[in-house]
C-alpha cells in the first residue's frame, strides 16, 4: 500500500497548492478528486447463480468498455469501491477504495469484480441496510471528492428491515447522490420503487436493464452518466 499512500499524498499536496491559488485569486476552494463512486450489487435470494454471473461479468465489462474508460481518464481519474448486499448484515466489500487513473488500474478492478466469490445467496432484500452501509463506506474514501455517488443495482423491492426512507433519515447522506439500476423481470416490478424511494440527491436517476442479459449495456449507460456528471445537466 506504500505506492497508494504516496500517490494520495502527492495528489493532496498538488490539490493544496492549487486550492491556495484558488483562494487567493477567486476565493473558492478547489478539490483534486472529481468523483467517489461506490457500486452496490444485489445478491439476495431472488438472484440465482446465472443472474449473479451476468451481474459480475456485466459490471466488469462495463468498466472496461472504451467509452467508460475514456470518461474515467478524461476526468483525471476517480475513486471507486464495490460491495455486495442482501440481508440486514450481509454486506461484503469486494473492492475497497481504489483510485482509477490508468488502464491497468481499471483492468485490475474489473478482474477482481468478475472473479469475486458470492458471499451470500439465501437472504432477503434489505435495501435500507445496504444504503446505510454505503453512506458509512463513502465517508472512508481517502480524500474528499467534488461528487459522492452510490450506484445501487437490484431486481426487487425492500422486503426486510427498514426501508430506504428510514436509511436516509438515520444516516448522513449530505452531498451524496443515490442512483439506481433496476433489473426488470421480477414481481412486483421494482422500477417505480427505485424511482420514488431509492433515487436521491442532486442529479439522481434510475437506469433500467430489460433483464439480466441487458445488464452490461445498462451499467455502461449508467456509469457514463455518473462519471461524466451528465445526469446533473439532464435534469
Amino acid at each position: 500500500m506504500q505506492w497508494m499512500t504516496k500517490t494520495v499524498f502527492q495528489r493532496r499536496i498538488f490539490a493544496g497548492t492549487v486550492g491556495l491559488i484558488g483562494w487567493l485569486f477567486v476565493g473558492l476552494p478547489v478539490q483534486a478528486c472529481s468523483l467517489a463512486l461506490v457500486l452496490a450489487q444485489d445478491v439476495s435470494s431472488s438472484v440465482d447463480a446465472g443472474e449473479h454471473d451476468f451481474q459480475s461479468r456485466g459490471l466488469a465489462s462495463a468498466l472496461t468498455d472504451p467509452d467508460v474508460v475514456a470518461a474515467i481518464l478524461s476526468g483525471g481519474g476517480m475513486w471507486i469501491s464495490a460491495f455486495e448486499w442482501s440481508g440486514r448484515t450481509n454486506q461484503i466489500v469486494h473492492v475497497d477504495w481504489t483510485y482509477l487513473d490508468s488502464l491497468a488500474a481499471i483492468g485490475r478492478v474489473a478482474k477482481t469484480i468478475a472473479a469475486a466469490p458470492r458471499g451470500h445467496a439465501d437472504y432477503p432484500t434489505s435495501l435500507g441496510y445496504a444504503l446505510g452501509f454505503a453512506a458509512v463506506h463513502l465517508r472512508k474514501v481517502p480524500e474528499r471528492c467534488a461528487r459522492q455517488v452510490v450506484d445501487v443495482a437490484g431486481d426487487g423491492v425492500n422486503n426486510e428491515g427498514f426501508p430506504p426512507e428510514s436509511a436516509y433519515r438515520a444516516f448522513d447522506f449530505t452531498d451524496i447522490t443515490v442512483n439506481g439500476l433496476v433489473i426488470k423481470g421480477s414481481d412486483p416490478d421494482p422500477e417505480e420503487f427505485y424511482r420514488t424511494q431509492v433515487a436521491k440527491g442532486p442529479g439522481s436517476f434510475v437506469e433500467v436493464a430489460n433483464g439480466y442479459q441487458d445488464y452490461a449495456q445498462a451499467m455502461k449507460r449508467k456509469l457514463i452518466r455518473e462519471i461524466s456528471g451528465a445526469s446533473l445537466a439532464m435534469r
